[in-house]
């Protein structure tokens, strides 16, 4: 007989028809007569209630019927007597696909702390709270790739593997496939990575930008959303060492368009699970209110919901970068020195805490700074005519800080070339960026957009380790 997923069971009212359906078991509960097992299969929250009379089965088949077995359940829909479901099936038919012994299964029925279920995190995909938040991560890439296919935006993949550094930050990850005990090396005494197998030194990439660049300047409009990576070591709740990202670039864009995509799509992203995944969040609000109990009024999260609403119906501030250096360096936390970071003035590099005030106590609404000074920027931001500042802009979210970081891009071709010469950049690495600026440059601009500060901030969750399958960061990369 052709499964059913529990998802469709749950909604469905043809009471009297036979069903199949499989999964793994949550629980199971028995008298002397009846056993009752909750059984789920990913395609939802809730569980299927599976009604088993012990006259007609074996002992030893139900006895094997523990929390984490696997079965494969056959048997007729009726309208449930219990309290906190509207149906359940009476089993006719059960078949045992695969036992989990109850003195070693880890996910019993009981509460388990996040730190635990990391460890674990080759079966947390079961529990209620991973199993939410694997559906809205579906979601929100779903919505992703729905809102840039709607506006008639091209998806490219860019290399994972690339000889250029982005960002110039230098925290890259070597790729190599050189005898590391003994590599060969040049006369004077260097690696000689032209024998390495891509014949040059090699990392992983820390974004897809450069690349995407180039694809804008002939089609005009495209997005890549791949996996980047970080060799910073940083075992913060907001830092992954790999992650996803989501990356526009626009040509004919300047920096207020470029505010204005970034705004849409993530109050798009936002409303997109709203409307699709009200089950999940409703269940991922009530966790979060239950784990901020014991934190004073003025400390606990705005509800979820409530939270992602405001997003949604709110125009996002925009100010500068100065204007908001003036207004953090006059605020309470600073001139009373509460900020672990405090501001001087003019070049401050700021800091998650400095983000999170402007958001969250003197705008109350999310942000987007622009205009950063260029010594804390990219080599490939649009400088101002100031000649101190450049077209950068980010976006910052309550709780999350910076969500979102762009510019508009520097498309004359001696200003770019000049930057690159200040910070010292190897020209050869980067020619045929430079080309696109001497063949039909353009203005153009793009951000990207960290998916797992987008899912942190979606799901409420406190760890970004929480929020993606298989979390790699400094000394863990055990699944």
């Amino acid at each position: 007989m052709k499964r059913t997923k529990i998802n469709e069971v749950l909604k469905s009212e043809a009471f009297g028809s036979e069903v199949n359906i499989k999964g793994w078991v949550r629980t199971k509960r028995a008298s002397k007569n009846v056993a009752f097992v909750a059984m789920n299969d990913g395609s939802c929250l809730n569980n299927c209630q599976i009604v088993v009379d012990l006259e007609n089965f074996n002992n030893d088949l139900v006895s094997k019927i523990t929390t984490g077995a696997s079965l494969s359940v056959t048997g007729e829909l009726v309208q449930s007597q219990g309290a906190g479901q509207n149906v359940e099936v009476n089993a006719k038919d059960i078949e045992l696909y695969g036992v989990a012994d109850p003195d070693e299964y880890p996910l019993q029925p009981k509460k388990h702390s996040l730190e635990f279920l990391r460890e674990k995190a080759h079966l947390r995909f079961r529990t209620n709270t991973f199993g939410a938040i694997t559906r809205v991560r579906h979601a929100m890439i779903f919505a992703t790739h729905k809102f840039f296919n709607d506006k008639g935006y091209y998806n490219i993949h860019t290399p994972i593997i690339t000889g250029a550094d982005a960002e110039g930050a230098g925290e890259m990850f070597r790729v190599s496939t050189l005898d590391p005990k003994n590599p060969p090396l040049t006369e004077d005494g260097e690696i000689d990575y032209k024998q390495d197998f891509f014949g040059k030194q090699t990392n992983l990439t820390v974004s897809g930008q450069l690349e995407g660049e180039l694809a804008a300047l002939a089609l005009s409009q495209i997005y890549t959303f791949g996996p980047t990576f970080r060799a910073e070591n940083s075992n913060t709740t907001r830092h992954l060492a790999e992650f996803w990202m989501i990356e526009p670039e626009v040509a004919f864009h300047d920096i207020h368009d470029n505010m204005d995509l970034a705004e849409e799509h993530l109050k798009y992203s936002v409303q997109y699970a709203l409307d699709n995944c009200m089950e999940d969040l409703q269940f991922l609000s009530k966790r979060l209110q239950d784990e901020e109990k014991s934190k004073p009024q003025n400390e606990r999260s705005m509800e979820l919901i409530e939270k992602l609403r405001f997003v949604v119906e709110n125009d996002f501030v925009r100010l500068t970068y100065t204007e908001a250096i003036e207004i953090l360096r006059n605020s309470k936390p600073n001139k009373k020195k509460k900020f672990q970071f405090i501001i001087e003035g003019f070049g401050a590099d700021l800091q998650s805490e400095h983000e999170r005030y402007l958001v969250e106590k003197h705008f109350k609404k999310p942000v987007i700074l622009t205009d950063y000074p260029k010594e804390i920027k990219a080599f490939y931001m649009k400088q101002n005519d100031d000649g101190k500042t450049v077209r950068a802009m980010d976006v910052l979210f309550p709780q999350i800080g910076e969500i979102v970081g762009g510019s508009q891009r520097e498309e004359n071709f001696d200003a770019l070339y000049s930057r690159i010469k200040e910070l010292d950049i190897p020209e050869e690495e980067l020619w045929w960026f430079l080309e696109t600026r001497k063949f039909g440059t353009v203005p153009h601009s793009g951000y990207g957009l960290g998916f797992e500060r987008l899912m942190l901030f979606v799901t409420g969750m406190g760890n970004i380790r929480d929020v993606i399958p298989f979390p790699r960061t400094p000394q863990n990369a055990e699944f």
